[in-house]
C-alpha cells in the first residue's frame, strides 16, 4: 500500500468531523473553480468538473457551496489567476514528497512551504529530482462498509469495469487506473451501483519504501503541516506508512 493513499483517506473521513472541515471545502472549491474554468461549467459535458463535484458531494460539501465555485470558475474574475504548481520535496527517511498547490501567488506559496519544510526536517527538491518516481494514474477509492457487497462480488466489479489494479486495506479498495480510462472505469462502478469515496487523478510511487517508525513520525508531522496550508491540494509519498 502506497503510502499517501492511506494518508488521504485517513484525513478525509477526519476532515467530516473536525474543525478543519471549512479548510477542505475551501480546497474542493478551488478544485471545482479549475475544473470548470478550464473545461466548461457544465458537468455533464466536462468529466474533471463532474468528478471534483462528485468528490465535493462525498465530503458533505454544500449544494450551494459547489454551485459557487462552479460560478466562480465559468465567470472568470479572480479565477482566471489561480495556477496549479507543483513542488517536489525531501522528507523524513529519503521520503520523497509531491505537493500539488492552487494557488494565486506562488511566491507566498513557496515562503509558506519552505518555513513549514524548515520547522519539520525537509527540504525542496531539485525539478524533476522527485517526479521521476511516480505515475500519474486515475485512483478510485470504495469504502467497503457503504457496499452491501461480498468482497468477490465487489472485486468482480472492479475486474470487468477495466481498472488497471486495486489494494485492499481494511475496509477501503484502492482502485487504480490508466489515467485515460479513469472515467470510464469511474461509470462502469457506479453503473454496477457501488458507492464510491471519490474519483480522482492521482501520482502513484513506482516504488514505495520502508523508513524508521520514528521517522514515520516526523513525516506524518510535515505532512499534516503541509495539508494544513489553503494552498496545498494534495500531497503524495513513496514512502510504506
Amino acid at each position: 500500500m502506497s503510502g499517501h493513499s492511506k494518508w488521504a483517506t485517513t484525513k478525509r473521513k477526519k476532515a467530516v468531523i473536525d474543525a478543519k472541515r471549512g479548510k477542505i471545502f475551501t480546497k474542493l472549491g478551488k478544485l471545482i473553480t479549475i475544473a470548470a474554468r478550464d473545461g466548461g461549467g457544465d458537468p455533464a459535458s466536462n468529466p474533471t468538473l463532474r468528478m471534483a463535484v462528485d468528490n465535493a458531494k462525498a465530503a458533505s460539501m454544500p449544494k450551494e457551496n459547489i454551485e459557487r465555485a462552479i460560478q466562480r470558475g465559468s465567470g472568470g474574475g479572480d479565477a482566471a489567476a489561480i495556477e496549479e504548481v507543483v513542488y517536489e520535496v525531501y522528507g523524513s527517511g529519503g521520503a520523497g514528497l509531491l505537493v500539488e498547490c492552487l494557488t494565486d501567488n506562488k511566491n507566498r506559496t513557496v515562503a509558506d512551504i519552505k518555513a513549514i519544510l524548515n520547522r519539520n526536517g525537509g527540504s525542496l527538491a531539485g525539478p524533476g529530482s522527485v517526479n521521476y518516481q511516480f505515475k500519474k494514474v486515475g485512483e478510485i477509492i470504495v469504502d467497503e462498509t457503504k457496499n452491501n457487497l461480498k468482497d468477490e462480488e465487489l472485486e468482480e466489479a472492479i475486474i470487468d469495469s477495466g481498472a488497471e489494479d486495486f489494494e485492499k486495506d481494511d475496509s477501503m479498495y484502492y482502485i487504480y487506473t490508466n489515467f485515460s480510462d479513469l472515467n470510464n472505469v469511474k461509470t462502469s462502478l457506479e453503473s454496477a451501483k457501488i458507492v464510491l469515496e471519490s474519483a480522482e487523478p492521482s501520482m502513484k510511487p513506482n516504488t514505495s519504501i520502508d523508513i524508521a517508525e520514528d521517522k514515520k513520525e516526523s513525516l506524518m508531522k510535515l505532512m499534516d503541516a503541509l495539508d494544513d496550508l489553503d494552498d496545498v491540494s494534495k500531497i503524495y509519498i513513496n514512502v510504506n506508512l
